[in-house]
């Protein structure tokens, strides 16, 4: 009997004992949720650097493709105005543009020529981002300068002159496009690609689309004859001008009333 009594008191405390050993699910799930907590901490510290390397290497391939680029640029003899772009045979991801284009240095205005290289990538953050590189390659003498100057004037006027549809044209000129048409047909001349010069249309306008043939022989047809016919006509006014300055009251007169004549008509802009 006193054998059994130490029996059960022997196992009853052994149960106890592993008891207090074991883990409560409590104790399991929280353990868990912990290292989860520091495993997702540490997968993200982990992601973080992975992209930050991916960006770095990114970045220093668009700065070779620029390099190389610019390098392309400066051996040759020679540069023209151009702009080239692509994307990399060797990285698929990355596009790049090469400018050589007239510049005004910031300092002192002197036009320069300069080449920009450009590369361009999308980051890990799917935002876009471009390394630049510009080198100035030589300044331009006062006779190249104003040669350019003179095409940037001559697409200047292009722009202000040409109307490349009918609606345009009739719209400037406000009339509709029957009326337009007509005036085609009673000699209102257009470009070599179907557009429209306001020069023209304003003579027809101030004729009311009944313009004398002295005025449809002033027609022009290309922006090139427009600008000599404006320069030839400011020449005109200028030299008016200077006669009416300097002559007497008597030829001053006489020499306004001859200009008068030759002066074009105000026209609309």
């Amino acid at each position: 009997m006193h054998g059994k009594a130490n029996n059960s008191f022997f196992h009853e405390r052994t149960a106890r004992r592993a008891a207090r050993a074991g883990f409560t699910l409590l104790e399991v799930l929280t353990s868990l949720a912990i290292l989860g907590l520091v495993c997702s901490s540490t997968l993200l510290v982990i992601n973080r650097c992975i992209n930050s390397a991916a960006d770095s290497a990114l970045r220093m391939e668009a700065f070779q493709i620029a390099r190389e680029n610019l390098e392309q640029v400066l051996v040759r003899d020679s540069v023209e105005e151009s702009v080239d772009y692509g994307i990399s045979e060797v990285y698929p991801n990355i596009s790049w543009q090469t400018v050589i284009e007239v510049f005004p240095e910031p300092v002192n205005g002197q036009m320069w020529v300069r080449a920009v290289s450009t590369a361009e990538y999308t980051d890990s953050k799917d935002q876009a981002q471009k390394i630049e590189l510009i080198h100035w390659i030589a300044a331009l003498t006062d006779q190249q300068a104003g040669a350019i100057l003179n095409d940037e004037e001559m697409a200047k006027l292009e722009a202000e002159q040409v109307l490349a549809t009918p609606e345009a044209a009739a719209k400037y000129a406000r009339i509709n496009a029957q009326t337009l048409q007509q005036w085609v047909e009673n000699g209102l001349l257009t470009t070599e690609d179907g557009g429209y010069l306001k020069y023209n249309l304003d003579l027809f306008v101030e004729s009311d689309g009944q313009p004398s043939d002295e005025d449809k022989a002033r027609q022009v047809e290309s922006i090139e004859e427009l600008a000599l016919t404006l320069r030839s006509e400011q020449n005109g006014l200028d030299l008016d001008a200077d006669q009416g300055g300097s002559g007497g009251s008597g030829s001053a007169s006489k020499d306004e009333d001859q200009g008068a004549s030759r002066r074009p008509k105000n026209r609309q802009k």
